[in-house]
């Protein structure tokens, strides 16, 4: 015997609501079903929770997760359109990395430029920089330490 859908729940850090939607939407179609019909997950289910996780989180719709469990159902016929989604979702998180990076870098200077201005007592070391001009800084800043 398996789990429940609370103790799945709990071990994969979805909440029981999360997983009857994911089966609802025909992201769930490996969980078996117990006589009483309760779902009953196995550790394999497990693997594909984290994966379709690892999926939500970085952006892919539903219904593409969707596609990519049907076909990975019908078997080695879809590897070619398998790898051509990951593909392309790579490129997607890629994107998406290099703008979190890029807002890095932004939050990185904001934490230098407080961190003078408590050690000075003022904002004022800033050659006058202000919450309004510091904005500005911020493109010298990080061209000035990208290096």
């Amino acid at each position: 015997m398996g789990c429940t859908i609370s103790e799945a729940a709990k071990r994969s850090g979805l909440t029981a609501y999360t997983l009857r939607y994911y089966d609802k939407e025909g992201l769930l179609p490996f969980v078996d079903r117990t006589s009483a019909g309760n779902r009953d997950f196995k550790e394999s289910d497990f693997e594909w929770l984290n994966l379709i996780t690892c999926l939500k989180r970085t952006g892919m719709p539903v219904k593409n997760i969707r596609e990519f469990i049907n076909w990975c159902r019908e078997g080695d016929a879809t590897l070619q359109q398998r790898l051509m989604m990951f593909l392309r979702h790579q490129k997607e998180v890629q994107a998406q990395m290099a703008e979190l990076e890029h807002c890095m870098e932004k939050i990185n200077y904001k934490i230098w430029y407080y961190t003078k201005a408590v050690e000075a007592g003022t904002e004022a070391v800033h050659n006058k920089d202000t919450c309004e001009t510091a904005a500005s800084s911020t493109t010298k800043f990080i061209t000035a330490n990208v290096s």
